[in-house]
């Protein structure tokens, strides 16, 4: 498997490349045109000083050759010598014989390199035709010190601007790559168990939105195990009462009463207890397709059958929207406890309550013991399930309470869909 180099060297290295580039692409050609600019400002200086000579020479000096007066101010690093049109030296300093020279017959300025000097030929004219050449030089080492001066000179910026570039990149990568690395320890973290993920901020928009992302899912995945947690603490309360009343049924079939009438209780109390778990199982998995319009007259239909209870059901219900597995748990939570714990009458409502609907279940019994949170533990019994019950509720976007403590009445208020959806 190839090796994939880390983020830092990858930004590291494509920063400084490109830095490197630039810069290469920029001074190549600066570099030739100064070499170019300083042949050309050496070769006119020369074709100034050959002119200013060429005014000055005889007509004679190619029939009667001598030293030429040079005109004052010339650099003592030239070579001025006077040629014919031969390009043979008549006087002054060069070599025997100079093809610059001998081109400038034509009547034209002439350049070029000979002998590692560079060398520019003027004619000198007379009233009729040319008579003889200048030939003016310097030494070609002086231009091409001035040339290396100005390269090395431009690879010092260049490697001063690759060493901005560097630690430029430095940065830039760890800047980069940091929050990249704090989210990779939290993503470990988190798959370790750790929950207590919290954001940071790097000022990197998008490390930022990761980060914060990685946060409220490290909360919701802490909530859903610690729901997950207490839904298993609480079922096996809401399979227990079920479970006994099924059993002791069995045991009274022992003592010779009708078998038939055990066997049809115990068959009844069987599915009721199937019916449970299989709400149970639809709410652990958080179905979605369950939660719909609430036939709540079919719902206490279904209570009243199995349980003796008085169901009140008031006209014109506004709609609700809710998953009857949690609806149907929570009521038969309200009704069990009531049952087990409270004392007949028995009754279970249905209200408008304005912006939804309320199942009431009331008994007769004496009640909730005054500070008793009914919802965190068991009070005078009636506190078995009814936790899981108010997650079931919360779950729906709905609420149970205790609306009575004396005699006790429990109402369980969800929200109409357009309710909701203002919220």
């Amino acid at each position: 498997m190839t090796r994939i180099p880390p983020l830092r060297r990858r930004v590291l290295v494509a920063i400084v490349g490109v830095a490197a580039l630039a810069v290469v692409l920029f001074a190549m050609p600066l570099a030739i045109a100064l070499q170019r600019l300083y042949r050309d400002e050496a070769i006119k200086s020369l074709e100034r000083d050959a002119t200013r000579i060429s005014a000055a020479v005889p007509d004679t000096i190619a029939r009667r050759p001598k030293p030429v007066t040079l005109p004052t101010g010339m650099s003592r690093h030239l070579s001025v010598g006077i040629y014919d049109l031969d390009g043979d030296r008549v006087t002054g300093r060069g070599p025997s014989n100079s093809p610059v020279a001998g081109a400038a017959g034509d009547g034209r300025v002439h350049e070029a390199v000979e002998n590692g000097l560079l060398a520019v030929s003027a004619p000198v004219p007379s009233d009729e035709n040319i008579v003889a050449v200048v030939r003016v030089a310097t030494p070609y080492k002086h231009i091409s010190g001035r040339v290396e001066r100005a390269w090395l000179l431009m690879v010092a910026l260049a490697i001063l601007v690759v060493g901005l570039a560097t630690v430029v990149a430095r940065r830039q990568a760890g800047r980069l790559a940091a929050p990249l690395e704090g989210l990779t320890r939290d993503a470990q973290a988190l798959g370790s168990g750790d929950f207590s993920i919290r954001a940071r901020s790097v000022g990197v928009r998008e490390a930022d939105a990761a980060s914060q992302a990685l946060e409220a899912t490290a909360r919701r995945l802490g909530e859903l195990l610690e729901r997950e947690r207490a839904f298993s603490a609480h079922v096996s309360h809401q399979l227990r009462t079920p479970l006994t009343g099924l059993l002791l049924g069995l045991e009274s079939g022992l003592t010779g009463e009708d078998p038939r009438a055990v066997i049809r209780t115990a068959i009844e109390r069987g599915e009721h207890l199937q019916e449970i778990i299989d709400d149970l199982v639809r709410l652990s998995r958080g179905s979605p397709a369950d939660r719909g319009v609430l036939n709540v007259p079919a719902l206490l239909a279904e209570i009243r059958a199995r349980t003796d209870v008085t169901v009140r059901i008031e006209p014109g219900l506004p709609e609700v929207r809710a998953s009857l597995s949690a609806v149907r748990q929570i009521v038969n939570v309200l009704v069990d406890n009531a049952v087990t714990h409270g004392k007949a009458p028995i009754t279970v409502s249905a209200v408008d309550v304005g912006q939804g609907l309320a199942i009431e279940v009331g008994d007769g019994g004496p009640g909730i013991p005054d500070g008793a949170d009914v919802f965190r533990g068991p009070a005078d019994g009636h506190g078995i399930g009814l936790a899981l019950a108010r997650s079931l509720a919360e779950a729906e976007g709905g609420r149970l309470v205790l609306r009575r403590p004396s005699p006790p009445v429990f109402s369980l208020l969800l929200p109409t869909s357009d309710y909701r959806s203002a919220d």
